[in-house]
């Protein structure tokens, strides 16, 4: 199982986090949820998400610290931790980050972006590979939102993530928040943007808000998904090669939780602009 077709249809989701996981367990609606890889201890996984796998949710376990984009090997062990992940959960698919963590052993506590070089590219196609060859299910990757470009880029993002799925065979885990984040950041047009993405090895999709702050537009996952990015849903939606199986929309959220309402009121805009059906 190594293809978009293979998947199942993921529909509109939310993120699981055990301070709304009693709201997310009570969505009628819900066909997957999404879980921190690394805050799963696979010897007590949270009953939460055991139950959610056991009504036929599809859980997609999402990993911060493999550091893909680093310029050593990844870990085995966190790779066999993110397998395990799927197999306990029962899980269709993985996903990781286009990013780097650590560098000469020192850990840097946060995602960081990838030059986009020749060099980097090489890196990251290897780390991908291994990772591949150590999970039991499909692997998608998420170009991250930065708040800089390296002075050595060599390519354009699209060109980028195109030569990256052709050589790997990758799928992608495009966050539309992100997409809208760097287009802001940089001063370009996030639809366009979009025009130059392999959107056939789209997976899923992320949609979160941000902040402004200090003149940039940061990706917090603590506001509520602007109007701008729910609009990048529908232009998304409407450039899909295959509109008979779109990709899931994730919404996450990761601190400062509104009402219910409210959150139910964002996963009914990710529905519409989608096209998919409503889980509320």
């Amino acid at each position: 199982m190594n293809g978009i077709a293979d998947l199942p249809r993921l529909g509109v989701g939310i993120g699981w986090r055990p301070e709304i996981a009693g709201f997310v367990a009570d969505l009628p609606g819900l066909r997957f949820t999404e879980v921190i890889a690394e805050s799963v201890h696979l010897a007590h996984p949270p009953d939460h998400l055991l139950e959610l796998r056991d009504r036929g949710v599809s859980v997609v376990p999402h990993g911060v610290r493999l550091s893909l984009g680093g310029a050593e090997p990844v870990a085995p062990e966190r790779v066999a931790h993110l397998a395990a992940c799927a197999e306990t959960l029962g899980s269709p698919l993985v996903s990781e980050h286009v990013a780097f963590v650590r560098a000469g052993g020192v850990e840097a506590g946060h995602l960081l972006p990838v030059p986009r070089s020749r060099a980097a590219l090489d890196a990251l196609t290897a780390n991908i590979r291994r990772t591949q060859d150590g999970l039991p299910v499909p692997l998608a990757v998420e170009p991250i939102a930065a708040l800089f470009d390296w002075p050595d880029d060599e390519y354009e993002e699209g060109d980028f993530l195109t030569e990256l799925v052709e050589r790997t065979g990758v799928l992608l885990l495009l966050d539309v928040a992100n997409v809208y984040a760097n287009a802001r950041n940089r001063g370009g047009d996030p639809v366009r943007l979009l025009d130059r993405l392999p959107l056939d090895r789209v997976a899923y999709c992320h949609v979160a808000g941000g902040e402004e702050g200090g003149g940039r537009y940061h990706d917090t996952h603590t506001a509520p998904v602007p109007p701008e990015v729910v609009g990048l849903v529908a232009e998304l939606s409407a450039r899909l090669p295959d509109r008979t199986r779109p990709p899931g929309f994730l919404l996450e959220r990761d601190g400062r939780y509104p009402p219910a309402a409210e959150l139910r009121a964002e996963l009914d805009a990710i529905a519409a602009a989608s096209g998919l059906e409503p889980i509320t």
